[in-house]
């Protein structure tokens, strides 16, 4: 369960960031914010300082915080007051779309499934 949380952690790359929420639903745990909370404290070596709250706000308190906000500066990322400027810097990961079912009509025309 934790490695479809801990994967979709590591693909968010140096000078973006995601929010707890989209990386659940990225792992396939939507509504799962908790469950990455719990696993960023458990798992050790990933880069827990790219994971944010809704919105972009550092949810870490006290020198954490601070820590998180220096790691994020240091990668280039910029913030509005005491948020992350999402629209910046927000990662998106691809959404995983259904797969389309093939025809008798594109398998006579050759075409394979997208």
């Amino acid at each position: 369960m934790s490695n479809r949380i801990i994967a979709a952690i590591q693909k968010v790359p140096r000078g973006y960031v995601s929010t707890y929420g989209a990386i659940a639903k990225a792992a396939g745990y939507p509504r799962g914010a908790r469950l990455v909370a719990r696993t960023l404290r458990s798992a050790g070596g990933l880069n827990w300082h790219r994971i944010l709250g809704a919105g972009g706000e550092i949810k870490l308190r006290g020198h954490s915080g601070l820590d998180q906000r220096l790691r994020l500066e240091i990668e280039g990322v910029t913030f509005r007051g005491r948020r992350v400027n999402m629209k910046r810097h927000e990662f998106k990961f691809r959404a995983r779309g259904k797969r389309k079912n093939l025809t008798a009509k594109d398998a006579k025309k050759g075409r394979k499934r997208r």
